[in-house]
């Protein structure tokens, strides 16, 4: 097991495409480990919902299945790693999706440590099937757990299908994942902190995967600091 209180701040990346289960492994492992989950899909999805400015210049393009320009993306996790939370380290999930938002956060991690970047591959038609039957709260807008029914664990409110999770849609999201966000993985998988794990698994076997990549990959670093 990981030191749940690091001398090193603990610094994860999610990378993987849309219904790979990036969010449900990030948030199990920021919680037992007291790091902050960061998803940029859930800041976006709650900015929607409260029609912010923010949400209503993002809520087009994320509908037809596109990615929001990277001087908003990099802007508002500028911002949230700035805050004292994740100063001990934090769990990224949906970012970086593109080189730029990834060139642009190894420079946010100056001092901060190094990035130990976890990749989840699952089949396309593992992805499809996945993606088909997601739901989220129709009041606050999270992504539904394995283990919520029919309503939101978290406020309570109804569970629905998103609205980006049609079949059309999710093609796209799909396409726009190999044409922009897969060469990610050629940006980092040089790094001596890059792992990448089978997702088409059930979430435990996922979880325990993702903590041994994880632990193996900060003792790289260690060593390479000793």
């Amino acid at each position: 097991m990981i030191d749940r209180r690091p001398a090193v701040a603990l610094n994860v990346v999610m990378l993987g495409p849309p219904g790979a289960g990036k969010g449900t492994q990030a948030e199990r492992f920021a919680r037992s480990h007291d790091l902050p989950k960061i998803s940029t899909g859930d800041i976006l999805r709650e900015a929607i919902h409260a029609d912010t400015q923010l949400g209503r210049s993002a809520k087009a393009t994320i509908y037809a299945g596109g990615l929001v320009g990277d001087d908003v993306m990099i802007g508002i996790v500028r911002e949230r790693l700035g805050r004292s939370d994740a100063r001990r380290g934090f769990v990224l999930d949906g970012f970086p999706r593109t080189v730029v938002q990834a060139t642009a956060l190894d420079e946010m991690m100056d001092g901060r440590g190094p990035l130990v970047i976890v990749d989840i591959r699952v089949p396309k038609e593992v992805l499809l099937r996945r993606l088909a039957a997601r739901r989220i709260c129709g009041t606050c807008g999270v992504n539904a757990q394995v283990d919520w029914m029919t309503s939101c664990g978290n406020c309570g409110g109804e569970l629905v299908h998103r609205k980006d999770d049609n079949e059309a849609i999710v093609a796209e999201r799909l396409t726009v994942y190999d044409r922009q966000t897969k060469p990610i993985v050629e940006f980092y998988a040089s790094r001596p902190t890059f792992r990448a794990i089978d997702g088409n698994q059930p979430p435990d076997s996922v979880a325990g995967a993702m903590e041994a990549a994880i632990c193996h990959a900060s003792k790289v670093t260690g060593e390479a600091r000793a």
